[in-house]
């Protein structure tokens, strides 16, 4: 039977970028999740509604149906006060904080000098293609 809406799917997969291995299933244990709740990707949702349990597939999620497109403006430099109490501030770094709502936002430091820090808020795979090896390992 193919999956349903609200159904709990679990999965085997590998996330490649550019051949580069970024995200699979760790310990050899299924991820779960609810299907159609937006708890995965638009993108792997789409390209997996028809399968059935032991079912195998390779497929590549467009920017668009993943982490959207590479937005440069995204891209801000703040002052370095701001950041007082980071002890392990780096490039690379990446902070999760909120933002003037008390919704959880995330970015990554991209410069820092003397005065100010530079941090990307883009996803760190937006404007990039995923590469999926799934296997629905079971349907509940």
């Amino acid at each position: 039977m193919p999956i349903e809406i609200n159904q709990t799917v679990k999965i085997m997969f590998e996330v490649r970028v550019d051949g580069v291995l970024v995200d699979g299933s760790r310990s050899n244990k299924p991820f779960e999740f609810q299907f159609g709740v937006g708890q995965v990707i638009a993108g792997l949702e789409k390209r997996i509604i028809n399968m059935k349990a032991g079912e195998a597939t390779q497929f590549i999620v467009p920017a668009a149906e993943a982490y959207g497109k590479y937005d440069p403006n995204a891209i801000q430099t703040l002052p370095i006060k701001q950041f007082e109490g980071i002890d392990d501030l780096k490039v690379g770094l990446q902070i999760q904080a909120q933002d003037e709502n008390d919704q959880p936002i995330q970015f990554i430091v991209k410069e820092i000098n003397e005065t100010e820090v530079t941090v990307d808020f883009n996803h760190p795979l937006a404007g990039k293609d995923l590469e999926y090896k799934i296997k629905i390992d079971s349907l509940l």
